[in-house]
Order: structure tokens, then sequence, then C-alpha cells
């Protein structure tokens, strides 16, 4: 696997701005919906089950990361703790590369092993989240 700079020809799609677009609409419709002081989202798996799905918390996690509670919101869910730092790494970086029109980060060559290496590792992740959840938070 391998990371180059290059930039944007044409004919590509423009990762960084679609996706920077689409994390910005939903933080706006996040805030929006929480603002107007709609119900919260409800989750059917603990709803049915009386135990968190992989992702339970995550809602209240999003709200902390965005309060600067950091370790609340890592309570809360650590896999979406991670994955809001994570995108808040990639919205600076692509609106830093759309603003000076620089070339764009982009992995090549990537190998049928390494792919399914990233695979499990996301499988294994979100495995020790819910384990994590489970035992931990367990009046989610």
């Amino acid at each position: 696997m391998q990371i180059s700079r290059r930039l944007l020809a044409k004919d590509q799609t423009d990762h960084e701005l679609l996706w920077l677009s689409v994390s910005l609409g939903g933080l706006i419709g996040a805030v929006t919906w929480l603002a107007l002081k709609l119900p919260w989202p409800i989750c059917l798996f603990h709803a049915l089950t009386s135990h968190p799905c992989p992702m339970c918390g995550a809602t209240r996690s999003a709200i902390a990361f965005f309060h600067g509670q950091f370790f609340t919101a890592w309570k809360w869910n650590p896999l979406a703790f991670l994955a809001y730092c994570a995108l808040s790494i990639f919205d600076a970086y692509a609106f830093v590369v759309l603003v000076t029109r620089a070339p764009r980060l982009r992995i090549t060559h990537a190998t049928a092993t390494e792919m399914n290496f990233v695979r499990i590792t996301v499988v294994a992740l979100v495995a020790v989240n819910w384990i994590y959840l489970l035992v931990a938070n367990p009046s989610l």
C-alpha cells in the first residue's frame, strides 16, 4: 500500500470536497435536530434486547466531543470517539487542500492482503468496542 500526493485530474472524484460536504451537512443536521429539541434517536437493538448495540452511546459521545468533554466522549463510546477524531482531522485536511488547491493524498497499489487486513481490523475494532459497551455500560 502506498500513499501518494497528486493533483486532482478533471475526471477524478473530488473526495475532499464530497466528504467535507457530507460531514459538515451531517453536523448541521445534528445541531439543527438537537436545537429543535426533536426526540433522540432510539436504538431498536437496545429496545428489543436490553443490551447495547455496537454503536450505542455514539450520539451522547458526539455531544460530549463537541462540548470538549473528550474523556466523557471516550467513556460513552470509544470507537465513535476515535471516528470523530479521525473525521475532524480529515475535515481540517480537506479544508486546507480545497483552499490551497494543493495535491491530494491518495492510497494506491493496495494488495488484496492489505485490504483484508484493513477489513479484519475494522471488524475487530467493532467487536472490541461492543464488548466494552456490554461490560462497562450495561445500562445504556
